[in-house]
């Protein structure tokens, strides 16, 4: 499997590449890297009362997705990142630390579109674009394999449900 996912990687490094797409898919894996972009999203959602339900749920759904993903299944799974695998590739980031399957950035992305849907939100189809933008980014900067990141979007969706159900629980706590 792994080498076709290179293969895969490597059409993308080979035919796909420019620098516009450079610059857009390190700016968009940045705005991943610590959350940023989700507390930004959960804060602007936080300050109308109407939207705090989804703010709270899309939180959980991005914490639990970072708990389960970097805490407890990276760690087991283990599996090397492409860069490793092939280092003849110039990357365009710094080079992430930890394990390769699965994606953070996509488990957390795919994690606040979904609760979003799931909370029936106006921003739901937006953040899902991002999500697909942000998992195809991870791909293109030849930090995660295919599988690393179908897994990042099927983790995310499961946890943004789980972060929507947690929310509904909690909903009479603030309204």
């Amino acid at each position: 499997m792994t080498v076709f996912e290179l293969q895969i990687l490597d059409f993308i490094q080979y035919h796909l590449r420019s620098s516009i797409m450079d610059g857009i898919m390190k700016a968009v894996s940045l705005a991943g890297t610590a959350g940023f972009i989700w507390i930004l999203i959960a804060v602007l959602l936080f300050i109308p009362k109407k939207t705090r339900i989804d703010s709270i749920s899309m939180s959980l759904a991005v914490v639990i997705g970072v708990v389960l993903c970097s805490i407890v299944i990276k760690p087991l799974a283990a599996r090397l990142r492409p860069c490793d695998v092939n280092s003849a590739v110039q990357l365009l980031i710094a080079r992430p630390h930890d394990y390769s399957f699965p994606s953070g950035h996509t488990t957390a992305a795919f994690a606040a579109a979904a609760c979003l849907f799931f909370c029936r939100s106006r921003l739901w189809p937006f953040l899902m674009l991002f999500a697909v933008i942000m998992a195809f980014s991870r791909l293109y900067l030849y930090v995660h394999f295919p599988t690393d990141v179908l897994a990042g979007c099927a983790l995310g969706f499961i946890c943004g449900w789980a972060g929507y159900r947690l929310g509904i629980s909690l909903k009479t706590h603030f309204q």
